[in-house]
């Protein structure tokens, strides 16, 4: 390879980057807070340790939140929490770790009866944690992984503290899915993925899923002062994708690109804290969001009749519904 072809090759990436950090300076100035402004309100962020998730939690815990960071593993969230809190600066609000593995239904429960019984109000619950691509596993009830953690988990979740958030209003739900919900499709004839496994299929399923319990949530929330919004985060640098297995030759150079185009984790909890504190969003429901801005979805994602089935199949399959 030419030095006159490595040189351009460096000087493009050099620009691009560039670019894209003062793209990035422009639309971070826009979404600015007043400091204090979830002073008083209690959030639950599930998956709160890394990633977006994590991102959002330092974000809400600098505007002065008491942040329930909703973890699997107790280890990786003390350490993140201490992170986040040396982060926030003096003027912080709370962090408080609870045990949450969305795998299992009866941890579900048990983490929902502790919320209940401790904490008498919840302004936000965002629902963050997620898995991607997974080789193929079983939740603890025998649910195929990704639509258990994904979609069954948070259901039951967000079913079990409705009535908390209720008292709560005005009170908030988000939803984080994903543009990858396109290529999904809701397999009622084999929604555990028993008969033939594809790991992307199953991901985009579960996402699609989370925009339809998103839309059926939403109507059957009305007038109660809890709104529920789903957002799509784009590409971000996460450990989401840890089961993709990338060619060690090429290794580098998806390295690279990440780096230079991916969104970074602080990027990627801009939407989220947008739909959790922002006043602009005040009173809207049953949207979905991607950059801060409602998002036009595909009619699979709005299908009344299909939102009605999944939610009325998912309460049979988590125990809501005998």
């Amino acid at each position: 390879m030419s030095a006159a072809v490595i040189l351009t090759a460096v000087l493009g990436g050099g620009v691009l980057f560039i670019a894209r950090r003062i793209f990035f300076r422009r639309k971070a100035l826009k979404l600015s807070y007043p400091a204090g402004l979830m002073r008083g309100k209690t959030v639950i962020v599930t998956g709160a340790n890394s990633g977006i998730g994590r991102a959002t939690a330092a974000e809400l815990l600098k505007l002065q939140a008491r942040v329930i960071m909703a973890c699997r593993d107790g280890q990786r969230a003390e350490e993140a929490a201490q992170d986040i809190k040396n982060q926030a600066g003096p003027n912080q609000g709370e962090v408080v770790i609870k045990h949450l593995d969305l795998a299992s239904l009866q941890s579900v429960r048990s983490f929902c009866e502790e919320v209940i019984r401790e904490e008498p109000r919840i302004d936000v619950l965002i629902n963050n944690a997620g898995l991607y691509q997974c080789p193929y596993s079983k939740t603890e009830e025998g649910y195929e992984m990704q639509l258990g953690v994904n979609h069954l988990g948070h259901f039951l979740l967000t079913n079990l503290l409705l009535d908390l958030l209720k008292q709560s209003a005005p009170s908030r739900i988000v939803v984080v899915s994903s543009k990858l919900y396109k290529y999904g499709s809701i397999n009622f004839e084999d929604l555990n993925s028993e008969q033939n496994y594809n790991k992307a299929f199953c991901y985009s399923q579960s996402k699609l899923a989370n925009l339809l319990f998103t839309r059926e949530l939403a109507h059957r929330l009305e007038g109660t002062g809890v709104t529920v919004n789903a957002l799509t985060p784009g590409i971000v640098r996460t450990r989401l994708g840890r089961h993709v297995n990338i060619p060690l030759l090429i290794k580098p150079l998806f390295l690279l690109v990440s780096w230079l185009f991916f969104k970074s984790p602080l990027e990627g909890a801009q939407t989220p804290l947008y739909l959790a504190c922002s006043p602009k969003v005040e009173g809207m429901s049953g949207k979905c969001f991607a950059n801060c801005e409602e998002e036009q979805l595909l009619s699979k994602a709005t299908d009344d009749h299909t939102a009605k089935r999944l939610w009325d199949l998912s309460e049979s399959m988590v125990g809501l519904r005998s």
